[in-house]
């Protein structure tokens, strides 16, 4: 339950950000910063629904593939989309360093997500 509530606030925040995004930093960020920012935002929206889905299937079908899955999302959510936010606001390069680790926790998650229908 916990899950559906942590995706939906997610949802939520990465409407707002895009809306943010689009509207307060259109003028204020380089073009490529703006890109950066918008990345971030399509992959955390992407990604939410990921978690609502995981939410929904570890409901129906409680285990640990859902559960691992819904935390790779969260993971993938947090490195991926964060340190792309971080670098549109002009953090050191250095931070692009965490998106890999966040596309692989993305990754990880939809292979959980399709062992946990597997399983069930």
């Amino acid at each position: 339950m916990r899950l559906g509530v942590v995706a939906a606030l997610l949802g939520a925040l990465a409407v707002a950000a895009g809306a943010f995004g689009a509207h307060a930093l259109r003028d204020r960020l380089e073009p490529a910063a703006l890109n950066t920012f918008e990345t971030a935002v399509r992959y955390q929206l992407v990604h939410t629904i990921a978690l609502i889905v995981t939410a929904q299937r570890k409901v129906q079908h409680p285990g640990r593939a859902a559960s691992l899955a819904g935390g790779l999302f969260l993971a993938g959510i947090v490195l991926f989309s964060g340190s792309l936010y971080a670098l549109a606001f002009g953090a050191p390069h250095a931070v692009g360093a965490i998106t890999p680790f966040g596309g692989l926790a993305f990754i990880a998650g939809w292979v959980a997500l399709a062992v946990s229908f597997r399983a069930g």
